[in-house]
This record gives structure tokens, sequence and C-alpha cells, in this order.
């Protein structure tokens, strides 16, 4: 959660740092669309942040009880699941993006 959550602040600004130290415009076509999808993960990965907490919550007041998961937690969790997708390729295009740099 800490990670995640830094990780959406301190990654642009780093990138930005970088880009600007080897003078690469901030409108290059690989470096835009590297950027909305940035945006794109920070959408789908952010709500995950405060899902796993909820999640972890559900599941400590289930075993605290010594009852089953409740299907709160199982809906959080498809949730959590489908998010992941999107969010994680999106990352997974951003990081073939910065190796690739595609002439758009």
């Amino acid at each position: 959660m800490t990670f995640t959550a830094t990780a959406v602040v301190i990654q642009p600004v780093t990138g930005w740092m970088l880009a600007r130290q080897s003078d690469i415009p901030l409108a290059e076509g690989w470096l835009s669309v590297a950027l909305a999808l940035y945006l794109v993960a920070d959408v789908f990965w952010l709500p995950v942040v405060w899902i796993q907490a909820r999640i972890r919550d559900l599941a400590l007041e289930a075993a605290a009880a010594g009852a089953p998961l409740p299907p709160r937690y199982h809906r959080l969790f498809r949730i959590w699941f489908v998010f992941g997708f999107p969010g994680f390729g999106s990352v997974l295009a951003i990081l073939w993006l910065m190796i690739a740099k595609p002439g758009f």
C-alpha cells in the first residue's frame, strides 16, 4: 500500500527529471503515450490500494469471529482482480515504450 501510493507521486517527478536531463520533450510521441498510460494505470491502481486495505480488514474480522469471509470480501476481491489487468497492462506497455521508443 505504501509503495503503490508513493510510486504514484515519485515516478512522474523522477520521470520528468530524467526526460529533462535527456533533452526529451514531453510532447515526444512515445513519451506522451506513456504518460497517458500512466494515468490509466493510476486510475485503476489507486482504488486497489483502498480495496487491499478493506479486504485485509474483512479477512481479519472474519478470522477473529471464526466466521467465513463475507460476500463483500469476494466482491471486492473480484474488483481488485479485474482492476489489475488494465493497471498492470498499462505498466507493461509503458515499459515497452521506454525501451523501444517507437516513433509516433
